[in-house]
Protein backbone atom coordinates (compact mmCIF):
# COMPACT_ATOMS: atom_id res chain seq x y z
CA UNK A 1 0.00 0.00 0.00
CA UNK A 2 0.95 3.73 -0.97
CA UNK A 3 2.07 6.06 1.72
CA UNK A 4 -0.46 8.91 2.31
CA UNK A 5 0.82 12.37 3.57
CA UNK A 6 -0.78 15.74 4.52
CA UNK A 7 1.71 18.61 3.87
CA UNK A 8 0.62 22.21 5.37
CA UNK A 9 2.11 25.04 3.38
CA UNK A 10 2.75 22.75 0.82
CA UNK A 11 2.16 25.52 -2.45
CA UNK A 12 6.02 26.88 -2.10
CA UNK A 13 9.60 26.68 -0.78
CA UNK A 14 10.27 23.97 1.26
CA UNK A 15 6.46 22.57 1.38
CA UNK A 16 6.30 22.23 -2.13
CA UNK A 17 9.92 20.60 -2.46
CA UNK A 18 8.26 18.07 0.02
CA UNK A 19 5.53 17.68 -2.02
CA UNK A 20 7.42 17.05 -5.02
CA UNK A 21 9.55 14.73 -3.11
CA UNK A 22 7.06 12.06 -1.41
CA UNK A 23 5.00 12.41 -4.75
CA UNK A 24 7.93 11.21 -6.85
CA UNK A 25 8.85 8.75 -4.14
CA UNK A 26 5.56 7.04 -4.53
CA UNK A 27 3.17 8.54 -1.94
CA UNK A 28 -0.19 9.84 -2.12
CA UNK A 29 0.45 13.74 -0.86
CA UNK A 30 -2.65 15.94 -0.26
CA UNK A 31 -1.25 19.42 0.30
CA UNK A 32 -2.80 22.34 1.73
CA UNK A 33 -2.49 26.23 0.72
CA UNK A 34 -3.58 29.41 1.33
CA UNK A 35 -3.10 32.66 -0.55
CA UNK A 36 -0.80 31.26 -2.84
CA UNK A 37 -3.33 29.91 -5.28
CA UNK A 38 -1.70 30.10 -8.55
CA UNK A 39 1.38 28.40 -7.32
CA UNK A 40 -1.04 25.25 -5.91
CA UNK A 41 -2.82 25.27 -9.17
CA UNK A 42 0.34 25.19 -11.39
CA UNK A 43 1.93 22.50 -8.42
CA UNK A 44 -1.23 20.30 -8.83
CA UNK A 45 -1.36 20.14 -12.68
CA UNK A 46 2.85 19.38 -12.94
CA UNK A 47 2.70 16.55 -11.21
CA UNK A 48 -0.76 14.93 -12.48
CA UNK A 49 0.60 15.31 -15.41
CA UNK A 50 3.76 13.38 -14.35
CA UNK A 51 1.41 10.86 -13.40
CA UNK A 52 1.61 11.40 -9.55
CA UNK A 53 -1.20 11.22 -7.18
CA UNK A 54 -1.21 15.08 -5.36
CA UNK A 55 -4.24 16.96 -4.45
CA UNK A 56 -3.79 20.72 -2.99
CA UNK A 57 -6.71 22.17 -0.54
CA UNK A 58 -7.29 25.56 0.49
CA UNK A 59 -7.09 26.14 4.36
CA UNK A 60 -6.31 29.04 6.41
CA UNK A 61 -4.59 27.39 9.27
CA UNK A 62 -5.85 30.30 11.67
CA UNK A 63 -9.49 29.46 11.23
CA UNK A 64 -9.90 26.17 13.30
CA UNK A 65 -13.26 24.96 11.15
CA UNK A 66 -11.04 25.74 7.81
CA UNK A 67 -8.96 23.14 9.73
CA UNK A 68 -11.35 20.42 10.83
CA UNK A 69 -12.72 20.97 7.22
CA UNK A 70 -9.19 20.72 5.43
CA UNK A 71 -8.36 17.45 7.51
CA UNK A 72 -11.71 15.50 6.64
CA UNK A 73 -11.39 16.35 2.85
CA UNK A 74 -7.48 14.71 3.32
CA UNK A 75 -9.03 11.83 4.80
CA UNK A 76 -11.56 11.33 2.38
CA UNK A 77 -9.44 11.77 -0.68
CA UNK A 78 -6.58 9.48 1.26
CA UNK A 79 -8.42 7.04 3.24
CA UNK A 80 -5.85 7.06 6.19
CA UNK A 81 -2.79 8.79 6.97
CA UNK A 82 0.88 7.62 7.22
CA UNK A 83 2.80 10.90 7.25
CA UNK A 84 2.06 14.27 8.65
CA UNK A 85 4.13 17.71 7.44
CA UNK A 86 3.75 20.35 9.65
CA UNK A 87 5.59 22.80 7.00
CA UNK A 88 3.53 26.32 7.20
CA UNK A 89 4.83 29.32 8.39
CA UNK A 90 5.43 32.92 8.32
CA UNK A 91 7.75 34.96 9.18
CA UNK A 92 8.02 38.66 11.68
CA UNK A 93 11.13 41.20 11.57
CA UNK A 94 10.50 44.05 13.98
CA UNK A 95 12.02 45.47 17.33
CA UNK A 96 9.98 43.24 19.97
CA UNK A 97 8.76 46.50 21.34
CA UNK A 98 6.86 47.46 18.27
CA UNK A 99 5.21 44.26 18.42
CA UNK A 100 1.76 44.68 19.29
CA UNK A 101 -0.96 41.94 20.50
CA UNK A 102 -2.47 41.34 16.74
CA UNK A 103 1.06 40.82 15.28
CA UNK A 104 2.50 38.32 18.05
CA UNK A 105 -1.34 36.38 17.59
CA UNK A 106 -0.76 35.64 13.77
CA UNK A 107 2.50 34.78 13.92
CA UNK A 108 2.13 32.05 16.35
CA UNK A 109 -1.35 31.46 14.55
CA UNK A 110 0.68 30.11 11.95
CA UNK A 111 3.90 28.94 12.98
CA UNK A 112 2.82 27.10 16.39
CA UNK A 113 -0.90 26.82 16.77
CA UNK A 114 -1.87 25.96 13.46
CA UNK A 115 0.87 23.18 13.85
CA UNK A 116 -0.48 21.63 17.36
CA UNK A 117 -4.24 22.12 15.57
CA UNK A 118 -3.39 19.69 12.62
CA UNK A 119 -1.95 17.39 15.20
CA UNK A 120 -4.37 16.68 16.86
CA UNK A 121 -6.81 16.89 14.44
CA UNK A 122 -4.76 13.55 13.03
CA UNK A 123 -3.62 12.02 16.00
CA UNK A 124 -6.80 9.72 16.86
CA UNK A 125 -6.29 7.81 13.38
CA UNK A 126 -2.79 7.31 13.94
CA UNK A 127 -3.26 5.98 16.90
CA UNK A 128 -6.28 3.85 16.54
CA UNK A 129 -3.92 1.98 13.46
CA UNK A 130 -1.02 2.65 15.60
CA UNK A 131 1.13 3.97 13.32
CA UNK A 132 2.03 7.53 12.43
CA UNK A 133 4.80 9.69 11.79
CA UNK A 134 4.61 13.90 12.18
CA UNK A 135 7.24 16.08 11.25
CA UNK A 136 7.38 19.47 12.32
CA UNK A 137 9.25 22.46 10.55
CA UNK A 138 10.83 24.71 12.91
CA UNK A 139 13.80 27.31 12.33
CA UNK A 140 17.69 27.31 13.38
CA UNK A 141 16.17 30.60 14.96
CA UNK A 142 14.11 28.56 17.12
CA UNK A 143 17.10 26.45 18.73
CA UNK A 144 19.08 30.32 18.97
CA UNK A 145 17.18 32.74 18.74
CA UNK A 146 17.34 35.82 16.52
CA UNK A 147 17.38 39.64 17.01
CA UNK A 148 14.25 41.72 15.31
CA UNK A 149 13.05 38.12 14.88
CA UNK A 150 11.96 37.67 18.35
CA UNK A 151 7.90 36.42 17.28
CA UNK A 152 8.83 34.27 14.89
CA UNK A 153 11.94 32.67 17.30
CA UNK A 154 9.63 32.15 20.19
CA UNK A 155 7.27 30.00 17.85
CA UNK A 156 9.61 28.11 16.14
CA UNK A 157 11.22 27.31 19.06
CA UNK A 158 7.23 26.05 20.52
CA UNK A 159 7.79 23.33 17.82
CA UNK A 160 10.84 21.85 19.33
CA UNK A 161 9.33 21.49 22.72
CA UNK A 162 6.30 20.42 20.83
CA UNK A 163 8.15 17.97 19.24
CA UNK A 164 9.66 16.25 22.40
CA UNK A 165 7.04 16.50 24.70
CA UNK A 166 4.47 14.89 21.84
CA UNK A 167 7.45 12.37 20.87
CA UNK A 168 6.82 10.95 24.41
CA UNK A 169 3.24 10.53 24.57
CA UNK A 170 2.64 9.12 21.28
CA UNK A 171 5.72 6.95 21.09
CA UNK A 172 4.04 4.51 22.75
CA UNK A 173 0.94 4.17 20.16
CA UNK A 174 3.57 3.46 17.57
CA UNK A 175 3.82 7.03 16.69
CA UNK A 176 7.15 9.38 15.89
CA UNK A 177 7.55 12.83 16.00
CA UNK A 178 10.55 14.43 14.56
CA UNK A 179 11.83 18.15 13.56
CA UNK A 180 13.89 19.96 11.19
CA UNK A 181 15.23 23.18 11.52
CA UNK A 182 15.97 24.62 8.37
CA UNK A 183 18.80 27.86 8.15
CA UNK A 184 19.29 29.66 5.55
CA UNK A 185 17.40 28.59 2.66
CA UNK A 186 16.64 29.89 -1.15
CA UNK A 187 12.80 30.43 -0.42
CA UNK A 188 10.16 33.43 -0.95
CA UNK A 189 10.57 33.75 2.90
CA UNK A 190 14.18 34.82 2.36
CA UNK A 191 13.27 36.90 -1.05
CA UNK A 192 14.00 40.37 1.41
CA UNK A 193 17.01 39.69 2.19
CA UNK A 194 19.96 41.85 0.25
CA UNK A 195 22.89 40.23 -1.77
CA UNK A 196 25.01 41.55 1.24
CA UNK A 197 22.95 39.79 3.94
CA UNK A 198 22.73 36.65 2.11
CA UNK A 199 26.64 37.13 1.36
CA UNK A 200 27.31 37.93 5.07
CA UNK A 201 24.90 34.94 6.29
CA UNK A 202 26.79 32.49 3.89
CA UNK A 203 30.57 33.65 4.87
CA UNK A 204 29.76 32.77 8.81
CA UNK A 205 27.92 29.29 7.38
CA UNK A 206 30.75 26.23 7.25
CA UNK A 207 29.86 24.99 3.86
CA UNK A 208 29.53 28.33 2.25
CA UNK A 209 26.10 28.69 1.10
CA UNK A 210 22.32 29.37 1.51
CA UNK A 211 20.59 25.64 1.29
CA UNK A 212 18.04 24.72 -1.39
CA UNK A 213 14.49 23.71 -0.55
CA UNK A 214 15.17 20.28 -2.00
CA UNK A 215 17.56 19.77 0.60
CA UNK A 216 15.92 20.10 3.44
CA UNK A 217 13.02 17.84 1.47
CA UNK A 218 14.94 15.19 1.69
CA UNK A 219 15.77 15.32 5.71
CA UNK A 220 11.67 15.20 6.21
CA UNK A 221 11.26 12.73 3.78
CA UNK A 222 13.93 10.03 5.67
CA UNK A 223 12.72 10.95 9.46
CA UNK A 224 9.14 10.57 8.04
CA UNK A 225 10.21 7.38 6.70
CA UNK A 226 10.71 3.95 7.46
CA UNK A 227 15.24 4.48 7.34
CA UNK A 228 14.20 6.45 10.50
CA UNK A 229 11.97 4.20 12.27
CA UNK A 230 13.95 4.15 15.48
CA UNK A 231 14.19 7.99 15.93
CA UNK A 232 12.09 10.10 17.40
CA UNK A 233 11.73 13.37 19.71
CA UNK A 234 15.04 14.53 17.69
CA UNK A 235 15.66 17.91 16.30
CA UNK A 236 17.62 17.59 12.71
CA UNK A 237 19.73 21.05 11.93
CA UNK A 238 19.82 21.50 7.70
CA UNK A 239 21.44 24.74 8.08
CA UNK A 240 25.02 23.93 6.74
CA UNK A 241 27.02 24.04 9.73
CA UNK A 242 25.62 27.68 11.04
CA UNK A 243 24.16 26.30 14.08
CA UNK A 244 26.30 22.83 15.51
Amino acid sequence: MKKTVLISGGSRGIGAACVRRFATEGARVVFLWNSSSDQAVMLQAELRQEGLDVAGLQCDLRNPDDCIHAVSEAFSLLGHLDILVCNAGTSHMSLFQDVDDIAWSDAMAVNLDAAARISRLVLPSMIEQKSGSIVFVSSMWGQIGASCEVVYSAAKAGLIGLTKALAKEVGPSGIRVNCVAPGLIDTDMNAHLSAEDVAAIADETPLGRMGKPEEVAKAIVFLAGEEASFITGQILGVNGGLVI
